[in-house]
Parts: structure tokens; sequence; C-alpha cells
């Protein structure tokens, strides 16, 4: 396990506060580790320990998740992005792969976008393949996606969650995931959730040369996402839980997490 875990900030412009930990060698292979919508980078504590000691791991707390905090106008993913960015520069790194859980997945792919020289590969934990988000929804599809979340968080919050538990999920996972996502800070969280319906994914993907791989849960992803984004992304299907499946089975996540550092 790690021992040499430091919990550090990066100010950006407009009341943005970045947190994130750092461990590992300041020399070793980097890994960016980026949670989903309404999550922090608590969720990536166990696997962490199962990494590889020489790796250097940056968890960060998106703005208004966890630890960190903005009191900024603009919500997208390209900001998330730069948020992560400012990270990987006041840590001076050079290469890195970045990896992203559910809305994560979508700042990896922009930080990929933003920082060509430096995103060496993105790994998308269960992100990117899921067709009501994914291409970027018109104006009539994306407001009858939000208005539940603008009227019962609580509840859409449930749906959400149970969409994405395969059968078989614990219960009180289902909760758990559900109590801690519907408490994310508002109006920021329904701010990161509208920018995630309306981004371009398509888009980004066009300009984004770097390799992609994307860990799907088997249970969950359709053969409609597989024909249209297998030519573009290469997809691994896992059986290792729910849409959290890093937080349920970290020591097996690990072991993915550290192949693609390795190749």
């Amino acid at each position: 396990m790690r021992t040499n875990t430091e919990s550090r900030e990066v100010r950006r412009p407009d009341g943005t506060t970045i947190r994130y930990t750092v461990s590992g060698p300041a020399d070793g292979p980097t890994m960016a580790l980026i949670h989903g919508w309404g999550c922090d980078r608590g969720d990536f504590d166990a696997i962490t320990g199962f990494l590889p000691r020489h790796h250097r791991v940056l968890a960060i707390d998106l703005a208004e998740h966890g630890d960190s905090r903005s009191t900024r106008d603009v919500w997208t993913m390209a900001e998330f992005a730069r948020d992560v960015a400012a990270v990987l520069a006041a840590e001076s790194v050079g290469s890195c792969v970045v990896v992203g859980h559910s809305l994560g997945g979508a700042v990896a792919i922009e930080t990929a976008r933003l920082l060509p020289g430096t995103v060496t590969r993105v790994v998308a934990l269960d992100a990117l393949h899921y067709l009501s988000l994914f291409p970027a929804q018109d104006v009539h599809q994306a407001e009858a996606l939000l208005r539940p979340f603008r009227e019962n968080l609580a509840g859409a919050m449930r749906g959400m969650v149970e969409a994405g538990s395969p059968p078989g999920t614990d219960p009180a996972l289902v909760d758990a995931y559900t109590k801690k996502m519907s408490a994310v800070r508002q109006p920021a969280g329904l701010h990161a959730l509208e920018a995630l319906v309306h981004w371009d994914m398509d888009a980004a993907l066009r300009e984004v040369t770097q390799p992609i791989v994307l860990f799907a849960v088997r249970a969950i992803i359709t053969e409609e996402a597989i024909d249209r984004y297998g030519d573009r992304l290469r997809i691994e299907l896992v059986d290792l839980g729910s849409h959290h499946f890093h937080v349920e089975s970290p020591e097996a996540t690990a072991g993915l997490l550290a192949g693609e550092m390795s190749d």
C-alpha cells in the first residue's frame, strides 16, 4: 500500500480551487484519475493502493466536487479539462495517461484534446458509450433528459443509479451511490450535467488522436453503442460490478489500468 500520499491544491480564475492527491515518485510514469458526476477523488483511494509503487498517481476533485470549490459561471467539459490541465502543470507533468469514470471520461477526452503533447492515452471507465448522452442531444432530447433532475434530483438520481446497476447489484450499494450523488453541490451539479448532455463527443473524437480504451460493463453497454464507436474506441467488456465497478472491484480495476500504463 502507498504511504506517501499528499493532498495539494491549485488555484484557477473565477474563485476556483482544485484539490487533488499525489502519490508515487515524481519521475514515475504518471496517471491522472478523474471521477464521475456527483462523485469525488476518494472513489480511487483503494485503486491507488493496488497500483505499482513506481507509478505517480494524481487523483483530482473536479470543481464543486469533493474538496474543490468554484464560483465560476462556465461549466463545460472543456473547462473541467482546464482544471485537470492546471493540476498537470502544477506538478510539471510532461507525459501522462488520463483515466476518467462516467462524466470524467468526457473530461479525459477534452484533456487529451487540450494537451495533445502531454496526454498519451485516455482510459474510460464505463463512460462515453451511453447513447442517451453521446452523441450530443438536440434541444428537445436534452430538455427531456434534464427535466427530471431539475424537478426531483433524488428521484432522478435513483433512476440513473439503478439503470447502471446490473441484476445482482447489492441494493445497499444502489442506496449509497444515490445518496452520495444526490448530495452534489448545486447549482454547479446541474450545470455540469447540462454541460455533459450538450457535449459533442463526435466533434471531440475527430480532433483527439491519442489511443482511447473503454472498459465498459458488459451487462450495460449496447450493441448499438459498440457498432457506433467500436472503430474509434478500443472497447473492452468487463464483468466487475456496476457502473461504479472501479469502487466495487478496485484490485481488478488497478490491474486493468496498470496494463494500459505498460503498453
